[in-house]
């Protein structure tokens, strides 16, 4: 079941989206070389119990840290530990608060100095994948509007979009219904509603879509190697478009009057 938010529910969840925008610019100077993945998470997980937050990942299915870091060809669901990050490398922090019952959930990749063309390609088009599907958000839209418009951006740019993860809605639990997939056809799937809240999160990878767990049983890794990257944000369906909650720039401000 979808569960639409009120206005004043939506309010609340902004408070922990916010949360969880401030923990990612603030790590964003710690992410560089010679640092472990390790030690970004226990500075997140400090400065979110700091303001008043919970990380939501923490235990959260038996997943062991605060929040998730994936290097390079890892797509998804990286554990932080002693792995320390070199130039060249590409990194995704994911990041998702709880404050006072209400989940906010972003990521971001960060690049770790001087990066290959490669690398810079696909950064690029995972942050543009990212952005042609908010913005394909629109009341009494469809979620397949979303993941077309992810897929073909990938497609055009010879890049894969990940088909086994996907968005999510988002509210008082982590995950919530619906399903937000990020590849199918325009005009298919749920009806979107304003006070739907769901995340669109494409993972986009430089070469073939397939993927593997490695043996920890969390992180996800691309099946030839090739680099991926992700960006996320956690929106809300609007009577005129979309507001995206863990916006903290105004990035997307008057982005859905076009709609």
């Amino acid at each position: 079941m979808i569960i639409l938010k009120t206005p004043m529910e939506i309010e609340r969840m902004r408070i922990s989206c916010q949360l969880t925008a401030r923990t990612l610019k603030m790590i964003e100077p710690h992410v560089k070389e010679g640092v472990t993945t390790e030690e970004l998470n226990d500075i997140c997980h400090q400065f979110i119990i700091a303001q008043g937050g919970i990380p939501a990942p923490l235990n959260y299915r038996g997943f062991p840290k605060s929040i998730c870091t994936s290097v390079n060809q890892q797509v998804c669901h990286g554990i932080p530990g002693p792995r320390v990050l070199r130039e060249g490398d590409i990194i995704n922090v994911d990041v998702t608060t709880i404050v006072d019952g209400w989940h906010g959930d972003a990521s971001k990749t960060f690049s770790i100095g001087k990066i290959t063309p490669q690398a810079e390609k696909i950064v690029r088009i995972a942050k543009e994948c990212l952005d042609v599907g908010i913005r394909a958000v629109r009341p009494m839209g469809r979620l397949g509007d979303i993941g077309a418009a992810v897929e073909n951006h990938a497609h055009r740019n010879r890049c894969s979009v990940v088909h086994e993860y996907c968005g999510h809605g988002i509210g008082r639990a982590f995950h919530e219904e619906p399903a937000v997939l990020h590849y199918g056809r325009p005009g298919t799937g749920e009806i979107l509603r304003p006070g739907m809240t769901f995340t669109v999160e494409p993972m986009i990878n430089l070469g073939a879509r397939a993927i593997k767990h490695l043996p920890d049983q969390w992180t996800v890794v691309t099946k030839d190697h090739s680099l991926s990257a992700q960006f996320e944000h956690t929106l809300v369906v609007t009577e005129s478009g979309f507001d995206v909650l863990t916006d903290l720039d105004g990035e997307y401000e008057g982005a859905a009057a076009a709609y």
